[in-house]
């Protein structure tokens, strides 16, 4: 891939040759303007100086012509040696005199001013002069070849000067651009020297226009910072976490295997059952935190009715077990309407109320609802649990904190639940809150700002 600086080489120095040849088609048309406008004003004045000094104070004709169109060097001295021609022509038609250099045609077939002729074999550009008074026609002309060679040799003149500047344009351009390219090389040089565990904000002198990649490469290494750690905490939480049931486990089948009786099997086989669904929910609520952090939709969109009846069947047996009654309504309003990513709101529903389940009491109730409101909707669980203690509402959304007065079996929880929560409703942008219900209890609300099929 080719480099800024040669790009920026080829760019600039393509630029400076398409206004350096603009400029060289400007000076060759201003200058054969200019150029034409000059001889040609030098073609009228010697016409009318021969017309004026014929036999003037006794000047003889060719004399005349002389002083009119003098002879400049010897051509082997000068290129544009005698490059006048002067004829004069009585008004009959007879030749009178003509310069030396000039051919033996008439320069010109018309009564007065400005004309070309071709003659003996030149392109002649000629102005006459009629002096009816002397009973004359002066011409006086200069071939258009030589013209031409007199621009070509200006032009070249004024060009050739900036061919040979060009190539110095050139290198000044080349080393500008390493110059200013050398911030870049620096902040190259920095992550080149960077180990791959080092994602410490960049500290480079920068120019403006650099300034905002380094802002976005500092922005990345700090996501990237933070992603890291987190999988890090969940990799070490996690692995905590599946410790204590598997050693319980463990032990408990021993216990069972060694039981004097059948009430101690039978109890150690109780733990054991205990231990498994406490293992299973952690499995479920890792997956459903990397889900929900991957931003995972689970397929084509859902109506909010069968999401809502997902969710029940998935925490039935869980209410059922701890005793507490279930209750799930969705509002007429939204019972159909499909939900784009239903995997996502599935996970929080879920972790909502398996989250109540565990903070209700035996003989409880948790209340799952689903209703219109305004331009959006909110989904609603309400248990008649404890409640959330002040001292845990900053935390309690916090990946493996655990809520030391939210549950009746407190210590059972592995506090994922909510931050799963959190992590949906934000990647459906919806607004997450708890809220004080009276006289026990909490309410969880998920606030959607749109329709949801938005």
């Amino acid at each position: 891939m080719i480099s800024i600086q040669r790009r920026l080489f080829v760019v600039l120095l393509a630029a400076t040759g398409v206004i350096w040849l603009s400029a060289a088609v400007w000076i060759q048309s201003s200058t054969r303007s200019e150029l034409n406008r000059v001889l040609d004003n030098r073609l009228a004045e010697a016409a009318r100086m021969v017309g004026s000094l014929v036999d003037q104070d006794g000047l003889q004709l060719n004399a005349a012509m002389d002083l009119a169109a003098p002879a400049l060097p010897s051509e082997t001295a000068h290129s544009y040696a005698r490059q006048l021609s002067c004829q004069v022509w009585g008004l009959d038609g007879t030749r009178l005199a003509a310069s030396s250099q000039a051919p033996n045609a008439a320069l010109s077939g018309s009564e007065q001013g400005f004309s070309e002729r071709e003659v003996e074999g030149l392109v002649w550009r000629v102005y006459t002069h009629v002096d009816e008074a002397r009973g004359i026609r002066v011409m006086v002309g200069d071939s258009l070849q030589i013209r031409e060679r007199l621009l070509t040799d200006i032009v070249l003149g004024l060009m050739w000067p900036t061919l040979l500047i060009l190539p110095l344009l050139a290198a000044a351009i080349w080393i500008s651009l390493g110059h200013g390219l050398i911030p870049l090389r620096r902040i190259a040089e920095q992550l080149t020297r960077r180990g791959a565990d080092d994602l410490a904000a960049l500290e480079a002198e920068t120019p403006r226009e650099v300034a905002p990649m380094v802002a976005a490469l500092n922005g990345l290494f700090g996501r990237v910072q933070a992603a890291r750690r987190r999988e890090q905490d969940f990799t070490a939480y996690a692995a905590h976490e599946l410790k204590t049931p598997l050693a319980g486990l463990k032990m408990q089948a021993e216990v069972a295997r060694l039981a004097p009786d059948t009430a101690t099997r039978d109890h150690a086989l109780a733990q054991i059952r205990r231990a498994v669904d406490r293992s299973d929910r952690l499995v479920h609520q890792l997956l459903d935190m990397a889900a929900v952090d991957q931003g995972a939709k689970d397929g084509s969109p859902r109506s909010l009715a069968e999401v809502c009846a997902e969710v029940v069947d998935l925490t039935l047996p869980a209410a059922r077990a701890r005793g507490v009654t279930l209750r799930q309504t969705c509002d007429d309003r939204l019972a159909a309407q499909p939900h784009p990513a239903p995997g996502l709101l599935i996970a929080a529903l879920r972790n909502l109320v398996e989250n109540a389940l565990h903070a209700s009491p035996e003989g409880g109730c948790v209340e799952l609802e689903l209703r219109a409101e305004g331009d959006g909707w909110r989904a609603e669980v309400r248990d008649e649990g404890p409640g959330i203690v002040d001292a845990d509402r900053a935390r309690i959304t916090e990946r493996f904190y655990r809520c030391g007065g939210r549950s009746a079996g407190r210590g059972e929880g592995s506090g994922l639940g909510l931050a799963i929560v959190e992590t949906a409703a934000a990647r459906m942008g919806a607004s997450f809150t708890f809220e004080r219900r009276q006289p026990r209890g909490e309410l969880a609300r998920l606030s959607f700002a749109g329709s949801p099929a938005a």
